[in-house]
């Protein structure tokens, strides 16, 4: 009977231990995989990679637009690698002698700036994901300290059409209708080139012809405007198609190619 007993008792000893045992051993397996567990997700270009992520982690705030947005997370994401430091010559947040001639372009102007790229900027500061909304937002935080910046998230009231005078209107219609018009004419070829072209072309960077620079575009102008027009389509030497930005239409590398030739035709 002491023997039944013995025995009983060790194997319910045996059990409570195996039982601990796999507890222990769940508890670890849950603490390896917390601590192994990424600390972000890879979000790949043409993916939504803007702040939509964090919508299920937060409630939204109140309210729609860009007054509803965090401006300085997407700051801290996007902007600060060149406004905290000054690279490329971006101004630096807070720095009021670097901006007291910006701010004077008014708000309108510098957020255009930030939505379309100027300069060594490229649009929405190289996250295309990003809303205008979210752009908006993250521009304002980073005024905020040397400009009074408006209200977020009012509808934006359009601005009245700048109407041509009937004479300039006039010749336009007759160049069109006459088939004289460049299929390009009237696309902003400045500020393709300063979004797409100007890296390399101001810079020289892979022996690219600096605009300007008519000794390094010898033998180059002499070319018919219709060959520099497909090299910069379809890519020639070390420069790619487009500049690399497939995305722009023939027609507005075209154009931007006009502005890159004008100084030295």
């Amino acid at each position: 009977m002491k023997s039944s007993k013995l025995i009983m008792g060790c194997l319910a000893t045996l059990g409570l231990s195996a039982g601990m045992a796999t507890a222990q051993a769940n508890v670890d397996r849950d603490a390896i995989a917390e601590r192994l567990k990424p600390a972000g997700q890879l979000c790949l270009q043409g993916e939504d990679c803007g702040t939509a992520a964090s919508a299920d982690a937060a409630p939204a705030a109140n309210g729609n637009g860009a007054d509803s947005i965090d401006g300085g997370a997407i700051y801290n994401r996007v902007c600060m690698a060149c406004h905290e430091t000054g690279a490329a010559g971006a101004p630096v947040r807070g720095d009021e002698g670097a901006w007291s001639a910006r701010i004077d372009q008014g708000w309108d102007t510098l957020l255009d700036h930030s939505i379309n790229g100027f300069n060594a900027m490229p649009a929405r500061g190289g996250n295309p994901n990003l809303s205008d909304d979210e752009v908006a937002a993250a521009t304002a935080y980073l005024l905020e300290p040397v400009m009074d910046v408006p209200e977020l998230g009012g509808a934006a009231e359009e601005a009245p059409a700048k109407e041509a005078p009937a004479e300039e209107a006039a010749e336009a219609t007759e160049e069109d209708a006459n088939g004289n018009a460049p299929s390009h004419a009237g696309i902003d070829g400045e500020a393709i080139y300063n979004q797409a072209c100007m890296a390399c072309h101001m810079t020289g960077a892979a022996g690219a012809p600096r605009r300007g620079e008519a000794g390094e575009w010898e033998g180059r102008i002499d070319q018919d405007i219709e060959t520099l027009y497909d090299h910069a389509i379809n890519g020639i030497g070390a420069m790619p198609p487009k500049g690399g930005h497939t995305n722009l239409s023939d027609d507005e590398v075209r154009a931007a190619v006009d502005f890159l030739v004008e100084p030295v035709k």
